[in-house]
């Protein structure tokens, strides 16, 4: 079982076919999201991650959303992820993959987001998959996922 820490992006304005100068007017605001992966699981799908990533219980949003009006720029957000309270996890939104706006403009191409749609926007390096030898979660672990101006978003691990 792992952890990805993440920022959500939450639609607040429905739109199909939004170009990325519009985007950030389809933003209602962000959260913060722990994606929880069970990998043996992510194997079982040849070109698919779903069944390992839907897993009841492995993952959260919260704990509360941030409006868009607070922010200054969504390009200069960090995110930690610590386990236990030890940092695994610790980058910029500037290193993303993808920004905000391209996510928002690809997704609207071939799907209308709607209101409350919830975006999420990638982990940055250090999910525990990334260790040599891996580093997962076991019950009784303690996930902190952190954005400052956006919250701390803490879960415990346990058994199913």
């Amino acid at each position: 079982f792992d952890y990805e820490g993440e920022i959500a992006i939450i639609i607040g304005k429905p739109g199909r076919r939004i170009t990325e100068d519009r985007a950030h007017d389809h933003i209602a605001g962000l959260t913060v999201l722990q994606e929880g992966s069970v990998r043996d699981w992510m194997r079982h799908g040849k070109f698919n991650v779903t069944q390992g990533k839907n897993f009841d219980r492995s993952g959260a949003v919260g704990p509360w959303m941030v409006t868009a009006d607070e922010f200054d720029g969504y390009d200069r957000l960090t995110v930690t992820t610590r386990i236990n309270g030890a940092q695994r996890q610790h980058d910029s939104t500037a290193n993303l993959l993808f920004s905000f706006t391209y996510l928002i403009r690809y997704l609207s191409t071939f799907m209308t987001l709607k209101t409350g749609d919830i975006i999420t926007t990638g982990t940055p390096t250090g999910a525990g998959a990334r260790f040599d030898p891996p580093r997962f979660l076991v019950p009784g672990d303690t996930v902190e996922v952190e954005v400052p101006g956006v919250g701390v978003l803490r879960n415990h691990v346990v058994d199913e």
